[in-house]
């Protein structure tokens, strides 16, 4: 990807497929719908026999309301991503509120291998325009829905 020459709303459209463990040949830990997330698998730990929570603060330095998101010539690109899940899942977690963002992208995962990226808004799952909805409702599409997605996302233009 080099640097973007128009001022138009661009669509950038990437694949990706995650092997087992997002084929980095490294475990990767299982997420909650919820954004929290589980202990490495594979991997025993020997303090306890209970999951490992961890529910990070919002990645976003300020709120964006979907007006902003959708003003055209805005500070706004739109990207497409196809992921297909792995056996783990599909390697981000989405948080927020109207609109609902990517709050974390596991590095080994299928999407990351895609090129998603935190602080991106989610607008469309599946074709299904989600701005308006909350992220246990898009969690919720996402893990419910075909194990490929495909995630219409809104991203700073110099992000």
């Amino acid at each position: 990807m080099g640097p973007r020459t128009s001022e138009s709303d661009s669509k950038e459209v990437k694949t990706a497929s995650g092997g087992r463990y997002g084929g980095q040949g490294v475990a990767r830990q299982r997420s909650c719908s919820d954004g929290s997330n589980y202990g490495t698998r594979g991997l025993h730990n020997n303090s306890s026999s209970s999951p490992v929570l961890y529910n990070p603060k919002s990645v976003l330095k300020r709120p964006v309301s979907t007006e902003e998101l959708q003003t055209p010539g805005g500070p706004y690109i739109k990207k497409i991503f196809t992921i297909m899940g792995d056996a783990v899942g599909w390697g981000f977690v989405v948080r927020g509120n109207r609109p609902c963002h990517i709050q974390a992208v596991e590095s080994s995962g299928p999407a990351a291998a895609a090129g998603m990226k935190v602080c991106q808004f989610v607008v469309a799952v599946n074709g299904l325009n989600v701005l308006d909805l909350d992220y246990r409702t898009v969690s919720k599409l996402i893990l419910t829905g075909p194990k490929t997605v495909v995630m219409e996302v809104m991203e700073e233009r110099n992000h």
